[in-house]
């Protein structure tokens, strides 16, 4: 989206070495969206693969993090160019690609994203990405440059070619999808998807790509900093499940004088 001057996309953040924390919202709720921009998160995904589809709440969740500060990234469903240039014309940041399994899948993604030349993003200023048709074409075509790519890596093929689909150009990070992978592999021992995935980020680094890793908690995303992941995702269904499962559990009982 074109954005305001002072204001760095999510892209030359991760260039200038930043490490970004997010959350990952499948809820459809706007104001889940505003609390992540105050409480001082960098961005947030919303999930249109397993979660709402429907557009026109997108763009109540995107007007929301703007007038908050806060970039939005898209998680549409396998191979959905159409959904992806609707994404972005309604000012996402980004989208994340599922099931990206070769170098093929890969520029695939990049180019339902990017304009001509490196892309075939059908060309628009009058949306909301183009601020209504208010920017010239120039402007607009420089900031879509800065359309983050994220590329799932989800099977057991793709992280055999995780070299070859983190050096594709236009490909900006990598996510590991670890539920899918181990189903792929028929839900094998944890060793085993932890080395599948351990060897698509030593991939995905060798190549000068992002990382990005989701993760259940604090506890996890101190343990995706130790493993120099550049993007932090906390999944917000486990992170509010772990909370009313704290609030549900029983304290010490209160004596007679205890607060009702």
């Amino acid at each position: 989206m074109t954005a305001p001057p002072e204001r760095r996309s999510l892209k030359a953040r991760l260039a200038a070495g930043e490490r970004l924390y997010g959350a990952l919202l499948r809820l459809p709720s706007e104001t889940l969206v505003e609390m992540a921009g105050v409480a001082g998160l960098d961005y947030v995904v919303i999930d249109c693969e397993h979660g709402p589809a429907d557009t026109a709440v997108l763009q109540h969740h995107l007007t929301a993090a703007a007038a908050q500060g806060i970039d939005v990234l898209v998680r549409t469903g396998t191979a959905e160019p159409a959904l992806a240039l609707r994404c972005l014309d309604l000012g996402a940041a980004g989208i994340i690609h599922p099931h990206v399994d070769s170098a093929q899948d890969a520029r695939r993604a990049v180019a339902s994203v990017h304009y001509p030349p490196l892309g075939t993003r059908g060309f628009a200023t009058y949306s909301r990405a183009g601020r209504f048709g208010t920017v010239s074409a120039a402007d607009h075509v420089t900031a879509s440059r800065d359309t983050l790519v994220v590329a799932m890596i989800e099977t057991e093929q793709a992280c055999a070619a995780a070299a070859e689909i983190a050096t594709t150009r236009g490909v900006d990070a990598v996510l590991v999808g670890p539920a899918d992978l181990a189903a792929d592999c028929s839900f094998p021992g944890q060793d085993v998807i932890d080395d599948l995935v351990a060897a698509a980020h030593r991939a995905t680094r060798a190549a000068g790509r992002a990382v990005m890793t989701i993760v259940p908690g604090a506890e996890g995303a101190r343990a995706a900093e130790r493993a120099w992941a550049q993007l932090v995702l906390h999944n917000m269904a486990s992170v509010l499940m772990d909370t009313f499962r704290s609030l549900a559990t029983p304290g010490p009982a209160q004596g007679a004088g205890g607060q009702s």
